[in-house]
């Protein structure tokens, strides 16, 4: 039997291939993955290209015939993954983003194929209860208590976007839902640090709470809640005729990865009525490391906890979660009947919908790939690769501390650290004369310098006005030995740089 000129026998189609096909299709993958798994540390982190060049080399008209799935796997290896940031590499600090598992990459491909949709247990039985599995697993982490329900989303935006719909409707009721913001007699308002996820803003905005309402609460010495100035802002707005119904902590924000103080934030919020939300999305998974456990102390508390399995769990994005200490507080929130939703159903659990807690009704089959790193790697071994990367940030926090040229902005809490380089003439401590907005466009040139390097990645973050280095550390691959190279690459990036070695 000859090929045709895709290459395909003339009997297998390219939507509906043959088993054959897909093996080979799946071996020419795997063997990718294979290597790619295997030389990850020796790639550039970053590409360096430009949007024109990748264009010139992916762009073309719509295909009206197709092409042999080897063309387009060399497409992907020739241009695509060079064209690429490598998250999963061992120096790549930047952002709050992890590596993938091999194991949950073999998750998604098995998930694709199934190809469930999860809306409803009727729509997937199987799918539903593993993620209920799965959701137990992650309340089980959390301390949560054992009656708290939840479900997966797209990330923590969506998480925290669903938290606040739920908060807004148990102190509204209907009457918002039905008619808007506009027919609730006060303005609300929400409260959250100067270093609150931007998301809780937009999902002020888009639930018609407003930004304006979102009132930010004052920082600490260590960059956590000030929980005195939470009370004041309470009181503040009770006495001008606002109506506070929402506060939200931190588990790890992203900009210097401090921790709220859960419990006292608990004992405000439950003094005046407000629903506590916490925002976990980076942070929360590192309870499971035997070091930060205190600082989850209180999280239990909350009404609702956001947080991102495709950060600390090592999962490929996307997979966000939110957990809601009372399930049915939310479920109001987001109930709504229509025809062909309608449950036919009578047994409680096969009668549940995802759709009750959430926004979306079409929900892929994520569930599979949280359940299987779990289940493969076990929770200790998570454990311990997160007390790793907390370790390797507390390392390199050492290594600034004891050096002449890098200056320290934060405390290092969990894995995010912050710092800068000190060019000579600021090395010799304060009053040095060294003028600051200088050194702080010495640092953002040594930024791109390190970037475009390709050895290692930072990002950015502004510490008490100064423009700092930040780096987080999110990957089972890295060692301290990475800390030290990081530290390498900065000096040698600053030497590209004009006055930086002056």
């Amino acid at each position: 039997m000859s090929p045709t000129s895709s290459g395909r026998p003339p009997d297998d189609s390219a939507l509906d291939p043959s088993p054959g096909t897909i093996r080979e299709m799946g071996m020419e993958a795997v063997e990718w993955v294979a290597a790619y798994h295997g030389s990850i540390r020796d790639r550039p982190v970053a590409p360096r290209t430009s949007a024109a060049a990748l264009k010139d080399l992916l762009a073309e008209p719509l295909p009206v015939q197709g092409r042999d799935f080897s063309h387009l796997l060399d497409v992907f290896r020739d241009v695509i993954v060079p064209g690429s940031r490598h998250n999963g590499h061992p120096r790549f600090f930047g952002y709050v983003s992890a590596p993938g598992t091999a194991v949950a990459s073999v998750a998604d491909f098995l998930a694709s194929a199934l190809n469930a949709n999860l809306p409803a247990w009727r729509s997937a039985p199987a799918p539903t209860e593993l993620e209920h599995v799965a959701i137990d697993w992650i309340k089980e982490a959390l301390g949560c208590v054992p009656t708290a329900g939840g479900l997966f989303m797209s990330g923590g935006s969506m998480a925290n976007f669903a938290a606040l719909a739920a908060a807004r409707h148990r102190h509204c009721g209907d009457v918002v839902a039905s008619h808007g913001v506009s027919a609730h007699p006060r303005p609300l308002r929400i409260y959250a640090s100067q270093e609150a996820h931007h998301s809780i803003h937009k999902a002020a905005a888009l639930l018609g709470i407003g930004r304006g309402n979102v009132r930010e609460v004052a920082l600490d010495a260590r960059f956590r809640m000030d929980v005195n100035d939470l009370v004041r802002k309470i009181e503040e707005d009770r006495a001008a005729g606002a109506d506070p119904f929402c506060v939200v902590a931190s588990a790890g924000t992203v900009g210097t990865g401090a921790v709220d103080p859960l419990t006292e934030i608990a004992a405000t919020a439950k003094r005046y009525g407000l629903w506590m939300h916490v925002d976990a999305c980076y942070g929360g998974f590192a309870r499971l490391a035997p070091s930060a456990r205190p600082l989850f102390d209180g999280l239990s508390e909350a009404d609702s906890i956001a947080l991102d399995p495709h950060k600390w769990l090592y999962l490929p994005a996307d997979c966000g979660c939110l957990i809601y200490r009372d399930p049915e507080a939310a479920r109001a929130a987001f109930a709504l009947g229509a025809d062909y939703t309608r449950v036919m159903q009578t047994e409680p659990a096969e009668a549940f919908t995802f759709w009750d807690y959430g926004p979306d009704l079409s929900r892929r089959f994520r569930a599979l790939k949280v359940w299987m790193v779990l289940a493969h790697a076990g929770s200790q071994a998570v454990g311990e690769a997160i007390e790793s990367n907390l370790d390797c940030a507390r390392y390199l926090a050492e290594l600034v501390d004891a050096s002449d040229d890098f200056e320290l902005l934060s405390p290092v809490e969990l894995s995010i650290f912050c710092f800068r380089y000190l060019p000579p003439a600021a090395r010799t401590g304060p009053g040095s004369g060294a003028d600051a907005q200088e050194l702080d466009r010495v640092n953002q040139r040594i930024l791109v310098s390190l970037q475009e390097s390709g050895s290692s990645y930072l990002s950015n973050a502004t510490i008490n006005g100064r423009f700092a280095l930040r780096g987080c550390v999110l990957n089972y691959r890295t060692t301290r030995k990475d800390m030290e190279i990081l530290l390498d690459d900065v000096r040698r990036a600053a030497e590209q740089v004009p006055g930086a070695t002056d």
